[in-house]
């Protein structure tokens, strides 16, 4: 999850119509904002963080992220495009123009990272499903006047050409069907392919689209949920609802069974499968969704990543703020019956663990969260879920 080696991740729009990345596709301000679903409850005028605590949060987050940039316009280079990109895309989701000098520089560094397969990743990438996903997203948010429209065309075909299906000798019956893994080739997992959910509906894919559709039923097998969308011999071991990290084996780590041979369910993937669902059409009565929320009732937490304590939280902090903006419940109501004004909640903890410089940092370095580049842009692109109402 985040961004890792392969052993180990608006606020809702002005109601217009406009052009995105796909030549000629027209997608709906509400589908890109919140799913398909909308808002269920439109909070009072006064909920949501308080704007001076906002902004002041986020403009120390994004002094020491541009700060730490260097002439290239990159970002913790030496971990690949990832944190480049991630960081561009707070950037420009907190309101930073495309044609400011710091994010032109961001672009242009990602830009220099593009293949003649489509894919933008370095060459000889581990991580190319990862890096051009990312990439994507981020050149969609900077494409306001149409740049970068050929790129992101000839990286949505790269991608989509990476999913595992049919061409890769896969049945839809087969675990890995739909999946993405880091790289081309490499194992699927829930979290990369949330990634790429993300990148092809920036793309302009509709609920409807084939390659969102495997996407889907990939993601429906990284749910604790027996039933007909999750066949695996994980499925029934645990049944709470909840998502992991990926059904498939591994060499390096073998499945993370737990004693009694389910996978543990836990937050960021929890929040990614549910996030995905919502891109991909999936009804709010759907029996998956049920079960996924029920999961984030009874285990809503802002201290840690639940299931994983401190472990990928800012990713975690990332993943929540985006499928809880989707999921348009507001405020997000516990298994406790507590009603929770989570915009709220999140910015107040995120300022409360700001360090001095402005800066995120992660103690527990597990994937590369004690970078603070790559902590302070996932917290930087929480905190643009949670813009103050005006």
């Amino acid at each position: 999850m985040g961004y890792s080696p392969p052993s180990r991740m608006e606020r809702r729009l002005s109601r217009r119509e406009f052009n995105v990345l796909a030549p000629g596709a027209m997608v709906s301000a509400a589908w890109l904002s919140a799913g398909a679903w909308g808002r269920a409850d439109e909070p009072a005028a006064t909920a949501g963080p308080d704007p001076k605590e906002y902004t002041a949060t986020v403009d120390r987050g994004v002094r020491f992220l541009v700060g730490r940039q260097l002439d290239d316009g990159s970002l913790s280079a030496q971990l690949g495009i990832g944190p480049t990109a991630l960081a561009a895309l707070a950037l420009l989701r907190l309101g930073r123009s495309p044609n400011d000098p710091r994010v032109a520089r961001t672009l242009a560094f990602i830009m220099e990272y593009t293949q003649e397969s489509g894919g933008i990743h370095a060459p000889a990438s581990r991580f190319s499903n990862y890096e051009t996903c990312v990439a994507l997203v981020a050149l969609r948010e900077a494409n306001r006047d149409g740049r970068y429209d050929e790129v992101m065309k000839q990286a949505d075909a790269f991608l989509r050409d990476g999913i595992i299906d049919e061409a890769d000798g896969k049945e839809k019956s087969d675990p890995a069907y739909g999946g993405a893994g880091y790289g081309r080739g490499s194992r699927p997992d829930l979290s990369n392919t949330a990634y790429l959910v993300d990148a092809l509906r920036a793309a302009g894919a509709d609920p409807k689209d084939e390659a969102l559709q495997k996407a889907l039923a990939f993601v429906s097998r990284c749910q604790n949920l027996e039933g007909p969308h999750n066949t695996t011999r994980f499925a029934a071991k645990i049944n709470d609802g909840g998502f992991y990290y990926t059904p498939m084996e591994s060499r390096q780590e073998g499945t993370r069974e737990l004693p009694g041979g389910g996978l543990r369910s836990y937050g960021a993937m929890t929040y990614s499968g549910l996030k995905s669902m919502i891109y991909a059409g999936v009804d709010r009565d759907d029996p998956r969704v049920k079960a996924a929320v029920a999961w984030i009732r009874k285990h809503y937490d802002l201290s840690s990543n639940p299931g994983m304590g401190t472990a990928g939280l800012y990713y975690y902090y990332h993943t929540l703020a985006k499928a809880l903006d989707a999921l348009g419940e507001d405020p997000f109501e516990d298994a406790q019956g507590v009603k929770h004004d989570w915009r709220r909640e999140l910015v107040d903890e995120l300022a409360r663990r700001q360090q001095a410089d402005g800066s995120w940092v992660n103690d527990n370095g597990q994937w590369m969260e004690s970078d603070p580049n790559l902590a302070t842009a996932f917290a930087l692109l929480a905190l643009s879920y949670c813009k103050p109402r005006t």
